[in-house]
């Protein structure tokens, strides 16, 4: 291992990446046991990961495995409650819901994948198809049409405005 930086560094410079990507993928209730696990693994592999590899879609990739295994998990186990909790919302005056996670939530799965792990990890098309699946363009077109959703439900958002997929 030469003059590879120390893993503390790592997950200073890529956690709050990491993290996003787990809240947009999982919410915000399962995305801090994605995100250990994702560091977990990531801290078991990274003495073996190649030099010039690219940290940030490395991580980026072991999130979307641990995200995958959480939401497996969470499948398969019941979760008693004595009440049901009334939602929580972050609503305008206007009534609009402007809560992102529940947006993220609400697009089918590869724009919410391809939305987080573009606009929010900030990897490229290509990389994101690589941890997805398909193609680069495929992956561009998942992205703009879960922006063109989250426009639609959302149409006087100014985070969105300009922004081209």
């Amino acid at each position: 291992m030469t003059g590879r930086q120390p893993f503390e560094a790592v997950v200073a410079a890529h956690g709050r990446t990491v993290y996003r990507v787990c809240r947009a993928i999982l919410g915000p209730v399962d995305a801090d046991d994605a995100w250990s696990e994702t560091f977990l693994a990531a801290l078991k592999a990274y003495p073996e990961l190649p030099d010039d590899a690219n940290i940030q879609a490395w991580l980026v990739r072991i999130a979307h495995r641990k995200a995958i295994d959480v939401t497996r998990a969470g499948a398969r186990r019941a979760v008693p409650v004595a009440e049901v909790p009334e939602r929580l919302s972050a609503q305008r005056a206007d009534g609009r819901d402007l809560d992102l996670d529940t947006a993220l939530a609400a697009l089918p799965r590869k724009q919410r994948e391809a939305v987080a792990y573009h606009y929010l990890a900030g990897l490229p098309y290509r990389e994101v198809a690589a941890v997805i699946g398909g193609t680069a363009e495929a992956a561009r077109r998942s992205a703009a049409d879960g922006i063109a959703n989250l426009r639609r439900r959302y149409p006087g958002t100014a985070a969105l405005k300009g922004r081209t997929p």
